[in-house]
This record gives structure tokens, sequence and C-alpha cells, in this order.
């Protein structure tokens, strides 16, 4: 295995789990805020509708956050790391294919979301790939 992409491929896996942990925060902890309401375009009439769906999503990307990170603390081990690549590049690309689904659902809107949300898991993808190959 090439250490420096496992290394390259490792962090980028981490940056989206921190993303992912901060999307968690917005939506299931901040959501009542009106900054975190105005980042997702919600109008005031619609908090109380969308919140419990704001709330369920939160978690979605909580635990894809915890799976990145299981999938890093196992790649670090003896003789897991194989289940722990497997893990964070699952959750990894769950991570990306949210994205496109966020992309392609409102692409004017939601670009800028999508691009922040699935470039790092993507180049940790990558990285990840490189080190398993070179």
């Amino acid at each position: 295995m090439n250490s420096a992409f496992a290394i390259l491929g490792s962090a980028f896996i981490f940056i989206a789990a921190l993303v992912h942990l901060m999307i968690f925060f917005m939506e299931s902890v901040l959501f009542h805020t009106p900054r975190v309401q105005k980042i997702f375009g919600v109008r005031g009439q619609d908090v109380e509708i969308i919140k419990p769906w704001a709330y369920n999503q939160g978690f979605y990307n909580v635990f894809l956050a915890l799976g990145a990170g299981t999938g890093l603390v196992l790649m670090g081990t003896v003789t897991l790391w194989p289940a722990g690549i497997a893990l964070a590049m699952f959750a990894a690309l769950s991570m990306v294919l949210a994205a496109v689904v966020l992309l392609t659902s409102q692409p004017k809107t939601m670009a800028r979301a999508a691009i922040i949300q699935g470039t790092p898991p993507l180049i940790g993808i990558i990285g990840l790939v490189l080190a398993l190959n070179l």
C-alpha cells in the first residue's frame, strides 16, 4: 500500500466526516436558528413543517460521519485495516452520491452545497484507491 496516498485519502475522508458532523449540527441541533434557516433557504412559515425532516436528515449525516470515522480507526489496526478501508470507502461513496442527488435535485441553488458535501469524500476515495493500487 502506498502510504502517502493512504494518508491523503484518510485526511480527506476525515474532512468529509467533519463536514457531515457540521451538517448534522445545522439540521438536527441548530435548525431553529434564523441563520441556519437562511442557509437552507427556509422561510419562517415553513420552519415547523420542515423541522422534523431536517432533524431526521441530520442523523443520516451523523451516521455517515460515524461510519467514515470508524473506518479510519479500523484502518489503523494491524488485522482489521481491510475492513476499515471498506467501511471508510462505503461511507465516503454514500456522501458523494448524496451530493450528486443534492446537485441534481436543485442544480441552481444547491451546487455550492453539493460541492462542499461531495468533494472531500471523492478526493478521499481517489486517494485510497491509489494507495491500494500503487
